[in-house]
């Protein structure tokens, strides 16, 4: 059986998915990191403050694109939509990395 349901359902559903995985948030000078726990080297999403740019761990993606049964690109793009939800700041653009990307970064 199949169900339609409309993009803000589906954000709903992606949002609450994405609140239950209770990410930490790690704030630094000019990024805020979402992790799986305190002592993780590596983040799920990061946020730079400088420029509301949100870069995603292209696994989280992939994970919500296979769960939802969406795209690659609306994954992305609704991550993009709960970051800016959850940190009450706009994000002007997303972009997916690897976890590589996010290591680095987050200690410079």
């Amino acid at each position: 059986m199949k169900y339609l349901i409309n993009e803000s359902q589906l954000d709903k559903a992606i949002f609450k998915y994405l609140d239950n995985q209770d990410f930490i948030q790690i704030e630094t000078d000019d990024n805020i990191y979402f992790t799986n726990s305190e002592g993780d080297e590596h983040a799920q999403v990061r946020y730079d403050k400088r420029n509301g740019v949100c870069y995603i761990y292209w696994k989280l993606i992939q994970e919500i694109s296979h769960f939802f049964s969406i795209e690659y690109s609306n994954s992305e793009k609704v991550i993009g939509r709960w970051s800016e939800n959850s940190l009450q700041m706009k994000v002007s653009e997303t972009h997916f990395v690897g976890h590589s990307y996010f290591y680095l970064l987050k200690f410079n």
